[in-house]
């Protein structure tokens, strides 16, 4: 009883984060009806910013890293995303009401990675000392274009049964719609500048003293935008708030517990553990809408997103964040 009091005062002290007050006080203003927006081009900016600081970091630790201790991590990740299309595929797709390509591309986009949630993540364990792997965020493509060609593959093979087509599914160009999103292609390029060159003093003098503030901007926005996107998620069917309430929690304890496995096997961090636990329980917000909407045209938009940015996406940072935290420090005793 005493172990388990201690774990949820230290979840609850999570929610004095200031990434997360961000993002509270986003959604608070957006309901008092605030005439407060912060421009487009502003947010993509963050975005980006946040992105190659991340991948920056990544690419410098990979350099150094042993990548043996990367491979079953990596696996893991691949593994996680695939399962969680499938969880959908096979949940949400079958609920009534639900269109069997709007569930999938629902699964998609939970199966696929916030790089925001990831950055709202490792402020979070930085601020609390808890040390995982540097090339750790670099888990996220591992994880995120997997989950979004499953999903594209199996809507495709979903119409071609019902419309009795032959015609094979082409794997690449899902590949490459994903790899040329705009959050994976900065992540990705922050990796490849940190992994073959000497960043070192631009990411010390740059990049990283302005990460905090940044991503308190990009709170402050998608709490904004998730108070707007319930809206469109009043237009469908009730079950996708109840999947975006509930999967983002299973998805992340499922990816704690094969972090676990990592950790015992292969020495993974605890902290480590903890961002796998993130990056699985997170749902794009900003790669994977444009690549679902090519690959599967005929899902409602107001769906999927809804349901991500809506739900998902504070259910993942506001209660999962400390949940894993609290989990981490339970089990590992950090």
């Amino acid at each position: 009883m005493e172990a388990l009091l201690e774990f949820f005062t230290r979840f609850l002290t999570q929610f004095q984060s200031p990434t997360l007050a961000f993002l509270i006080g986003g959604i608070v203003i957006a309901a008092l009806g605030s005439k407060l927006e912060i421009p487009d081009a502003i947010y993509k900016f963050v975005v980006f910013m946040l992105l190659m600081r991340v991948g920056l970091d990544g690419g410098m630790s990979i350099r150094e890293a042993n990548l043996a201790d990367m491979l079953l991590p990596a696996f893991f990740a691949v593994l996680i995303g695939i399962i969680i299309v499938f969880i959908g595929r096979f949940t949400l797709a079958l609920l009534p009401g639900v269109r069997t390509e709007d569930g999938i591309a629902t699964a998609g986009l939970f199966g696929a990675v916030s790089g925001s949630t990831m950055a709202a993540a490792i402020v979070v364990m930085e601020n609390e000392g808890i040390v995982y792997e540097h090339w750790a965020p670099a888990l996220y493509p591992f994880m995120d274009i997997p989950a979004l060609v499953v999903a594209i593959v199996l809507a495709n093979l979903y119409f071609k049964r019902r419309d009795g087509s032959s015609e094979k599914v082409m794997i690449w160009p899902i590949v490459k719609e994903s790899l040329q999103g705009s959050a994976l292609s900065a992540l990705l390029l922050g990796i490849a500048l940190g992994l073959f060159t000497q960043p070192g003093n631009v990411f010390e003098g740059f990049y990283d003293p302005l990460f905090k503030g940044l991503l308190s901007v990009l709170m402050l926005v998608m709490g904004m935008e998730a108070y707007t996107r319930l809206n469109e998620l009043r237009r469908v069917a009730h079950w996708y708030a109840v999947y975006a309430a509930i999967a983002p929690l299973v998805h992340g304890l499922i990816a704690f517990g094969l972090g676990y496995i990592a950790h015992v096997l292969t020495g993974f961090s605890p902290g480590g553990v903890v961002l796998l636990a993130v990056i699985a329980g997170s749902s794009s917000d900003i790669s994977g809408p444009p690549t679902l909407r090519a690959g599967i045209p005929s899902a409602n938009p107001s769906a999927y997103v809804g349901a991500s940015t809506g739900v998902g996406t504070p259910v993942a940072i506001a209660i999962g964040i400390p949940l894993y935290i609290g989990l981490a420090q339970a089990v590992f005793g950090i």
